[in-house]
């Protein structure tokens, strides 16, 4: 049995969609660098374009989060943020169309970043359809009340067609939504804000976004510990370089460095840097990977002039659309 992990949304704060003079100039520079290259003489466009790193192609996204996690018989979607409103557009192909979806949404909490995919997320405004919702928090049903009234948007709450039931969760206590298993923990936010881990057939995959990561060490940790632990798959926020956490205390949200000491001690399989800065460009993002990737090499080379023996690590930064089998 397996869990697959896909990545609808992978901005933090705020969408960030690329202005049009950015298209263009990656276009222009893509093409120069093509007509010199010797996939030119092959017509080998598409070769060409494979080989090109990510922030001069396509670039790693701007919908804000969004996660969807499926078995052979469940699914599972974390968050609302823009994201959900094409995962919304996918479900609609199928029984959500005619009104006989049954959906599971967690939610991590309710800045503006997680809920504004909803009032754009096609199963909701279908008669017939059931939309479980599940948080910790006990106002889950008020930010949706709220989300759903003018002058925020034109249809009120009373008009949407789905049903929506929801579920308050008790902080540590695992629950099950068919073949999941689900626990949330606490994250290290200004406001409440829970993590999940997941897990199914032996597979664990935990999700750690909006958390500042103050709390280090296994003592720190305490309680929220086993987030970390036994985890197959961690995505785990990194939205600013380690310089830009230090002078934003009390934002909120981590950096790469400290989640690769967490995946080192813990010996976490993979791990996936999400929530990107709004305001970072694909180069910057880029830069953020190669400044982890120096920063991880040299931790492996002291271990190994310390006779430290360091489990090895598989991650990189999140890239929307990825789909991960865990």
């Amino acid at each position: 049995m397996s869990m697959k992990v896909k990545l609808w949304g992978v901005r933090g704060s705020l969408p960030a969609p690329k202005p049009p003079e950015v298209a263009k100039s990656r276009i222009k520079d893509v093409l120069k660098e093509f007509v010199g290259s010797p996939s030119y003489a092959k017509k080998d466009i598409e070769g060409y374009l494979k080989k090109l790193p990510i922030e001069k192609f396509g670039g790693f996204g701007g919908n804000t989060p969004c996660v969807e996690v499926t078995t052979s018989t469940t699914q599972v979607i974390i968050d609302g943020g823009t994201g959900i409103r094409r995962l919304g557009q996918s479900m609609m192909a199928g029984p959500c169309a005619n009104g006989a979806g049954e959906l599971h949404v967690l939610f991590t909490h309710f800045h503006w970043d997680h809920l504004i995919g909803l009032p754009f997320f096609g199963p909701l405004f279908v008669k017939g359809n059931k939309i479980h919702v599940y948080a910790v928090q006990p106002d889950v049903e008020r930010a949706f009340r709220t989300l759903f009234q003018k002058p925020f948007f034109p249809v009120p709450y009373e008009n949407l067609g789905a049903q929506i039931i929801y579920h308050q969760l008790e902080p540590r206590a695992p629950f099950k939504i068919g073949d999941i298993q689900i626990t949330p923990y606490a994250l290290d936010h200004p406001d409440p804000c829970w993590g999940y881990k997941m897990e199914n057939g032996g597979r664990v995959f935990s999700h750690c976004v909006d958390t500042e990561g103050i709390r280090v060490t296994r003592k720190d940790m305490g309680p929220d510990l086993p987030l970390y632990q036994g985890v197959d798959l961690l995505i785990f926020d990194a939205q600013y370089t380690l310089a830009e956490a230090i002078e934003k205390i009390n934002w909120g949200h981590s950096a790469a460095l400290v989640g690769i000491e967490i995946a080192l001690r813990e010996s976490i399989k993979k791990l996936i840097f999400y929530h990107h800065d709004p305001s970072a460009s694909d180069e910057k993002v880029a830069d953020a990977a190669t400044q982890t990737r120096e920063y991880y090499d040299q931790r492996r080379k002291v271990a190994e002039m310390n006779n430290e023996s360091l489990p090895q690590v598989d991650w990189s930064f999140a890239e929307e659309e990825t789909v991960m089998t865990v």
